[in-house]
């Protein structure tokens, strides 16, 4: 993904159990997300109904953001006639561009949906430079006195 020319989640990215099979072939969810820009931060947004924020885990190592938890079954004892939801590990991993602060990272859990916010680190945002010298001198560059 290009951001006005700045990509601070490489072509890397991983998505473990896009597959259907996570580490160990064992099988998992594959976890969509929505990345954007908004300001100086991105916003990772990841749908994950009926989830207790307990059961999700959000960690930043270096340049990597994992997300990691488990959908359980909710009928351990019962007799099963359909089941068509989900229940499984799942695990999503975002590879980060440099150019972002890991430490400021925060996660918020609200109606389903994970956001994950990643601040633009201070260096590599937009500033204005500004202009030094020239004096009180004004050159007229659209006269000719010839």
């Amino acid at each position: 993904m290009t951001v006005s020319g700045f990509d601070p989640f490489s072509t890397m990215d991983r998505l473990l159990g896009r597959s259907g099979f996570g580490e160990g072939g064992s099988r998992s969810l594959g976890l969509p997300v929505d990345v954007y820009r908004k300001g100086d931060e991105f916003m990772v947004e990841v749908d994950v109904p009926g989830m207790n924020p307990d059961k999700l885990d959000v960690t930043v190592e270096r340049n990597m953001l994992s997300i990691t938890g488990e959908r359980p079954a909710r009928h351990d004892k019962a007799e099963v006639v359909l089941c068509e939801r989900p229940h499984a590990r799942f695990s999503r991993q975002l590879y980060l561009g440099e150019n972002l602060d890991t430490a400021g990272v925060k996660a918020n859990y609200d109606n389903g949906v994970l956001t994950i916010t990643i601040p633009v680190s201070q260096q590599a945002r937009p500033r204005k430079v500004e202009i030094s010298g020239g004096g009180s001198e004004a050159i007229d560059i659209g006269s000719s006195d010839k």
